[in-house]
């Protein structure tokens, strides 16, 4: 009795492999389901603080609660979100958590409120060690 080293499929014997193939269409039917749900409620959720924002020439930028806002309103009011804000805006940025995380910040200014008031918001957010600012503008509609 000897013992062979041939291989095992070496004998006329055929392994069954696996199934080498992944089925995806499983994925592909939850991944359409969160985006119908995605498209359903993103419009619901945009609401807030109703400002005229200037119109200028330039891609569109909409404002959505995946990022973090500061707006001016036509009198001149502050809001961090929602959340008003009445005084020391600097130190209300700086003690924000999401804001020391991210980094990033867009204003949304009222087309009406002064370019210098804009800027002391903007140099407050710089002071809070903002990296990121951006502007939210409605874009100009050339007829």
């Amino acid at each position: 009795m000897s013992m062979g080293s041939a291989p095992a499929g070496a004998r006329g014997r055929r392994r069954m492999g696996g199934m080498n193939d992944i089925n995806v269409t499983p994925l592909i039917d939850v991944m359409l389901v969160l985006l119908v749900i995605f498209m359903v409620t993103a419009p619901l959720l945009t609401t807030g603080v109703q400002v005229d924002l200037p119109k200028v020439r330039s891609a569109p930028m909409q404002a959505d609660d995946t990022k973090m806002l500061v707006i001016v309103t036509a009198d001149e009011h502050v809001f961090l979100g929602k959340d008003e804000i009445t005084d020391a805006v600097e130190e209300k940025l700086k003690t924000n958590a999401r804001l020391k995380e991210e980094r990033e910040l867009f204003v949304q200014a009222d087309e009406s409120v002064k370019y210098g008031t804009v800027l002391r918001v903007m140099a407050a957010a710089r002071s809070a060690g903002v990296e990121k600012l951006g502007m939210i503008t409605d874009p100009l509609v050339v007829k």
